[in-house]
């Protein structure tokens, strides 16, 4: 499937909202993920905006075959339709690699020689040790000079967070020792390039909030809203993933699992569509979704979706 660079589109024609939902095609869409996409959806449809997906196959060696292609079938069964192309970020390397440069010409990047292993034993976060050594030979991981990150901000669903200090100094990786791209870089150049306002996430990544604002504001761009919904967990901290093999959703009938996945975002159908089909489930959910109705609660327990 084709994806696309950057489209500027002109200031007096961007939509008021645009938000997004961006999978990992290292496995079938599971439950944890719809949660995401039907909270994600939802919230942008209720304020007329439109509702971009975008595939995360960066970490090309976690992806699988024919994964994207199945994830998007799926959202389709849900009537989950996204508007305009489907971007890819396989496709977008000299776009990051430019951003990169950019970030280095600044000064804001260093190489880093530092291995797993080393990072473990000094507590499993980086210390720094690289930042001063002016490292340039290969291989090497380039790494963020990260001063000046805020410990807080305020979430659309949590409210006020605070963060812990020591994971908002790290100096985090933009471009791994293998040459791939990080999240932490591509997410946000991909949300500017997208122009995105709004993003409905997994509470897995509210602590990494900062770092992706903070990374906004050294490009020169504003950050989008953030907002956090609950974790899907078949126990105390064992969220639902393709890595803990959760469920696929081809396994459980559409209804059962679009009206599980409202129930967890706080949004009940009435007991007449429970069983409906899901197009008037997602009518229904839209004419009545609230984010602020949504728990706040980081973990909501799904077993029956392990």
């Amino acid at each position: 499937m084709p994806g696309f660079s950057t489209v500027q589109i002109p200031a007096d024609k961007r939509p008021p909202y645009i938000g997004r939902f961006a999978p990992s095609p290292s496995g079938p869409l599971h439950f944890g993920s719809l949660i995401a996409a039907v909270g994600s959806y939802l919230q942008a449809k209720s304020q007329h905006g439109r509702w971009l997906v975008r595939m995360e196959d960066i970490d090309t060696p976690r992806v699988q075959p024919h994964a994207a292609d199945a994830i998007l079938s799926t959202l389709e069964r849900f009537g989950l339709g996204w508007d305009g192309p489907v971007l890819w970020q396989s496709q977008r390397l000299e776009r990051y690699q430019q951003v990169l440069a950019e970030l280095t010409q600044q000064q804001l990047v260093y190489g880093c020689q530092c291995n797993r292993r080393q990072i473990q034993q000094a507590g499993g976060l980086y210390p720094g040790s690289c930042a001063a050594l002016q490292l340039s030979q290969p291989p090497l991981a380039w790494r963020l000079r990260s001063q000046g990150t805020s410990t807080q901000f305020t979430d659309l669903v949590f409210g006020q967070q605070q963060i812990d200090a020591a994971v908002a100094a790290e100096d985090y990786i933009l471009k791994r020792r293998d040459g791939l791209f990080a999240y932490q870089l591509v997410v946000v150049v991909d949300d500017w390039d997208q122009q995105i306002t709004e993003v409905i996430r997994g509470a897995d990544l509210l602590s990494m909030t900062p770092r992706q604002q903070r990374l906004f504001q050294l490009l020169g761009a504003t950050p989008p809203r953030y907002g956090h919904l609950p974790l899907a967990v078949s126990a105390p901290g064992h969220k639902l993933s393709k890595q803990n093999h959760a469920s696929d959703l081809s396994q459980w009938p559409l209804s059962h699992s679009l009206a599980r996945a409202l129930a967890v975002l706080g949004q009940p159908l009435p007991p007449t569509l429970i069983a409906a089909p899901v197009n008037e489930q997602l009518s229904y959910a839209l004419a009545h979704w609230r984010l602020a109705k949504v728990p706040q609660q980081l973990e909501i327990p799904c077993s029956d979706f392990a």
